[in-house]
């Protein structure tokens, strides 16, 4: 195979891992990324840290369409949409409600997702590995907390079709699950133990040791944004930025909520909007919970990370560039102190930080990883949305294969942009 000069838009979790993989089959990395790889402005900074081989379930699902009025009338909810956004989002919204409108599509999505995670913890534990920094990924499995197993019943087809795709479970009692967390709320008596879950103890680090992993091996780090692309005769001459163009063979768009208008110029329409997501992080917290725990009534994930416990979900539909709703954070933290008891105290408040980003997300759950119809030396990588973290190695696994005119470890056929 011939080695190339590759440009990878985009130093988050997908860029990172993507310039690896690359320089793993021998061509020469360019990384264009605007601000510091992991930094506070990043998408992967705040990720919830699950990698969890149940994150297969799409958010639209059958009947989701009957609550939409309440999204929109509430503020406060899990899911919440801006009135003031509604019209610009309504072709996303409706491809959206789509997607998820039987239960045959939304197993259309839980097929491919599954695919695309099968294996992340064994690959980002090999991937921590080889950077020097295996303490980032901890794998001592995830539980999902319910009220009782009644509330979890109540959730059944969600569960039930991870268990067809292969999610390996274990049922808690009250009982079971005090003993592995002893702090957590005795409003809970029933979870899900996933086994073969695992989460990292620092995102935005992960991110950034990666990258600092890339350049060490030879990568150059070429701060500006990317702006588009020179083709001549249907050929990639030159990725544009706006510090200059840089020459090259081929070039990978992997620059999350900021893809669109890349992929526009590459040839491709792409439904693509940010979801905006939160977490809450508590320094130095009174408890520490030794196994990352998903409360369901919360729907935020609880994980302790090198710089406090954090917890992380949320789901707001709006322009990226709104300023954020804080009253979605302290959402979050009213979740944590009733989830944890001994955090509902004076001081928590003071060591409280909180933090809004960008999730890169398709109407259908569905990262777009293919060749660029406009030109086929464009590769298309983003639109990870709740998942960037967990399914990065894979991703990048297929980017490689494609720019090496490789077939993809998996079928490919429903990330495709041309589905839009």
């Amino acid at each position: 195979m011939d080695a190339k000069h590759i440009v990878v838009i985009g130093a988050g979790v997908i860029g990172a891992t993507v310039a690896l993989a690359l320089q793993r089959d021998g061509h020469r990395v360019t990384i264009v990324e605007p601000s510091t790889p992991g930094g506070i402005q990043a998408a992967s900074h705040g990720n919830g840290a699950f990698l969890s081989p149940a994150s297969i379930i799409p958010m639209s699902i059958p009947g989701l369409w009957k609550k939409v009025p309440g999204y929109l009338l509430d503020p406060t909810g899990a899911l919440t949409i801006r009135w003031r956004h509604l019209l610009r989002l309504s072709p996303w919204l409706m491809r959206f409600l789509l997607s998820g409108w039987t239960p045959a599509r939304v197993g259309k999505t839980a097929a491919a997702l599954a695919a695309l995670l099968a294996g992340a913890q064994a690959r980002h534990r090999a991937l921590a590995e080889g950077i020097g920094r295996p303490e980032l990924i901890v794998q001592k499995g995830l539980i999902y907390a319910f009220a009782d197993k009644t509330a979890f019943e109540n959730d059944s087809a969600s569960w039930a079709l991870r268990r067809r795709f292969g999610v390996r479970m274990q049922e808690l009692d009250g009982t079971e699950l005090h003993a592995l967390l002893p702090d957590l709320s005795q409003a809970y008596q029933f979870a899900i133990l996933l086994t073969d879950g695992a989460h990292c103890t620092n995102p935005g680090g992960y991110v950034a040791a990666l990258v600092a992993a890339a350049v060490a091996q030879g990568a150059d780090m070429h701060r500006a944004r990317a702006t588009g692309f020179s083709l001549r005769n249907g050929r990639l001459i030159a990725v544009e930025t706006d510090a200059g163009a840089l020459a090259c063979d081929g070039a990978v768009i992997a620059s999350g909520a900021r893809s669109k208008a890349l992929a526009r110029a590459a040839g491709d329409r792409i439904s693509l909007e940010s979801e905006r997501g939160y977490y809450v992080e508590i320094a130095d917290p009174a408890v520490r919970p030794a196994i990352p725990v998903m409360p369901q009534d919360g729907k935020m994930a609880n994980v302790l990370t090198e710089t406090g416990l954090r917890a992380s979900g949320q789901v707001e539909l709006a322009s990226a560039d709104a300023a954020p709703d804080w009253r979605r954070a302290d959402i979050l933290l009213g979740h944590l102190k009733r989830a944890w008891p001994a955090l509902d105290r004076p001081e928590t408040d003071a060591k409280v930080s909180r933090w809004q980003g960008n999730r890169p997300s398709t109407p259908d759950g569905r990262p777009v990883i293919c060749v660029a119809s406009g030109c086929r030396q464009i590769i298309h990588a983003f639109g990870h949305g709740h998942i960037g973290l967990a399914s990065a190695p894979m991703t990048a696994e297929i980017v490689a294969d494609l720019i090496a005119d490789r077939p993809p470890a998996i079928d490919i056929a429903p990330f495709a942009a041309t589905r839009f």
